[in-house]
């Protein structure tokens, strides 16, 4: 049975145990207890988050731990003495740490991420690295594994975190389960950006939403105004009037930013050629999406493929 430890201290944020469901129903899946988790703090006493709810806690000591995972909080957590020194003599009695959101913060100031890849939330990227020059911060990760120390971005990315590790620990299939009870898409890929285009669009209508959500779903078609005009029952003229009014963008535009982002997750999650990603995802051919993904993100797909999918799986799959 493995111990999962959640680390917690005043105003921790409440969603950053989310992730703690991940290893709830591995159980459930298994039919036995591989998981047990625990809520530790400084005092041992009830905790309230940021949000005022409160979770009953035990205080920190040195029994051994499998995973411990540092929570965040809204903003930086401030950190005391006896947390940073818990953290910081941890990796003598736990085979992982982990840290969710902002709590990269804590995990950055005992010193343990001096010289590893790490992320948190985009929100505080640049802040983590200004303040910790040593970490090798990657602001656009969902969550990064350098050797036994794991990293998450925003809250929810916690729980992407969370199934990672009982893939690694339980098997592909186990995770996929997790996940399907959990009704959640398997698991994001650590390397998969913190961005979404229908979130950085915004649409305010529910014409224009309605479009866009047509598009993402039938990238494959050529997608002209007309297209989306008629998935918003709105005529060409009105429709890329009203469209350029909301989002700021050409519908052409906005149909090659999710395209993009297609291309970009299938080449982190896939070993699919280049050329069947780019008819995947509606790009006429291989050169067109080479040089969408210089324009977008100043390197090739192949580039991508490099700096993220093949190194999260080697650390997933390597015992």
């Amino acid at each position: 049975m493995q111990v999962i430890g959640f680390v917690m201290f005043p105003e921790f944020q409440a969603m950053s145990l989310a992730a703690a469901s991940a290893f709830e129903f591995a159980n459930i899946e298994l039919g036995e207890t591989v998981y047990d988790v625990r809520f530790l703090s400084e005092s041992g006493a009830t905790i309230r988050s940021s949000f005022g709810m409160t979770t009953q806690s035990e205080p920190f000591s040195t029994q051994p731990i499998d995973t411990l995972l540092i929570c965040g909080g809204v903003g930086v957590p401030e950190s005391t003495p006896a947390l940073l020194h818990f953290i910081r003599e941890a990796p003598a009695h736990t085979r992982r740490i982990a840290a969710i959101c902002t709590g990269a913060f804590l995990l950055a100031e005992t010193g343990l991420l001096d010289g590893r890849r790490a992320t948190t939330h985009w929100l505080l990227a640049r802040d983590l690295a200004e303040r910790f020059p040593k970490v090798l911060v990657e602001e656009d990760r969902i969550f990064i594994i350098d050797g036994p120390i794991w990293t998450s971005a925003g809250m929810s990315a916690g729980l992407d975190l969370a199934l990672a590790m009982v893939e690694k620990d339980l098997g592909a299939e186990v995770a996929r389960q997790v996940a399907r009870k959990l009704v959640l898409y398997h698991r994001r890929a650590g390397g998969q950006s913190q961005f979404s285009t229908l979130l950085e669009l915004e649409p305010k209508s529910d014409r224009i939403q309605s479009a866009l959500t047509y598009a993402k779903s039938h990238l494959q078609s050529a997608l002209s105004v007309e297209e989306l005009a008629a998935a918003a029952n709105l005529s060409a003229r009105q429709f890329s009037r009203a469209f350029r009014a909301e989002t700021g963008q050409s519908p052409a535009k906005a149909v090659e930013h999710l395209r993009l982002e297609a291309a970009r997750l299938m080449m982190e999650q896939t070993r699919h050629p280049v050329e069947v990603v780019a008819r995947e995802v509606g790009f006429a051919d291989r050169e067109r999406m080479r040089r969408a993904f210089l324009r977008a993100y100043g390197q090739p797909p192949q580039a991508i493929r490099r700096q993220s999918t093949p190194q999260e799986v080697d650390e997933l799959t390597t015992a």
